[in-house]
């Protein structure tokens, strides 16, 4: 069955997408690996699904075709003024296909939508559905990864059951440690709500780290503090600022195979995310 794993922080703008889109590409079509993974893309701004797929593909091949997404399994069970009942979301009808690397290996891709935002303002009963979805489909792959949007809601409290660890990317800078007391309370309450249900803090990544002093060194410090005091691990490997991953977003391409993109990149992002599947026992 596959390790679940979601990226959450409290705080916006640490590269969550970014680094969960090339998480997925690196075990899948890395040789060292070649696991199947799915990508779930849980944050209503649908970065990770444009990234994975590209804006044109993504307007011809799933809003242009209404195609459900990750929305349509959190509204399953709305009933509409119409009459209409419950509808279950088939995972052959959602999942979609973004690569199969000749070794076998693939990438799915459970895109999201902005109407997202919609399933927030009725939340209740919603919590478990997304769960359930995956619980179809995890043996089809080795490695599930949730990105997730910046806010405690019903999205996160899905996240939390859904999966099996949390990764917490930081970026160090100033203010970079303001999500963390706000992601440990949100576990916490989590836990002590859903007490059969227990999800494992991966640790914390320093994402977009570039040696810039002092103020760099000062916020790793801070960071480092904080999760000594939260009995957090934090990952020696860090994944290393570079204007290579937005020019990767451009072109659909991960780290290891963007144009131009700089050997010493490559082997940094490889790096932790070999520790990270050391960590996880992936």
């Amino acid at each position: 069955m596959a390790k679940i794993v979601s990226l959450i922080n409290m705080k916006g703008g640490v590269g969550k997408s970014t680094l969960a889109v090339n998480l997925a590409w690196q075990f899948a079509g890395y040789t060292n690996w070649l696991k199947n993974v799915l990508v779930v893309d849980l944050d209503p701004q649908f970065n990770a699904s444009q990234y994975m797929l590209g804006d044109e593909k993504y307007k011809k091949q799933i809003s242009a075709t209404n195609r459900p997404t990750v929305w349509d399994v959190f509204e399953q069970r709305t009933r509409t003024p119409s009459g209409g009942g419950p509808k279950v979301i088939s995972p052959t009808d959602a999942i979609f296909n973004v690569v199969t690397y000749t070794g076998g290996s693939h990438i799915d891709l459970l895109p999201s939508r902005l109407e997202l935002a919609w399933s927030l303002r009725q939340p209740a009963e919603k919590e478990h559905l997304l769960q359930k979805f995956l619980g179809k489909v995890a043996d089809d792959y080795d490695l599930i990864i949730i990105d997730c949007a910046p806010t405690e809601s019903l999205l996160t409290t899905a996240a939390y059951l859904s999966s099996n660890f949390i990764l917490v990317p930081v970026k160090p800078e100033y203010l970079s440690t303001i999500g963390l007391p706000l992601l440990a309370r949100s576990l916490r309450e989590f836990h002590e709500h859903y007490d059969d249900h227990h999800v494992e803090l991966a640790g914390i990544v320093f994402n977009h780290a570039s040696d810039y002093a002092p103020e760099e060194a000062t916020s790793k410090r801070e960071v480092n503090d904080e999760a000594k005091r939260l009995g957090w691990h934090v990952f020696d490997a860090e994944i290393r600022y570079s204007r290579s991953y937005p020019k990767g977003a451009r072109e659909g391409k991960p780290i290891f195979t963007t144009s131009k993109a700089h050997q010493t990149q490559k082997t940094a992002f490889h790096q932790f995310a070999q520790d990270f599947a050391r960590r996880i026992a992936l």
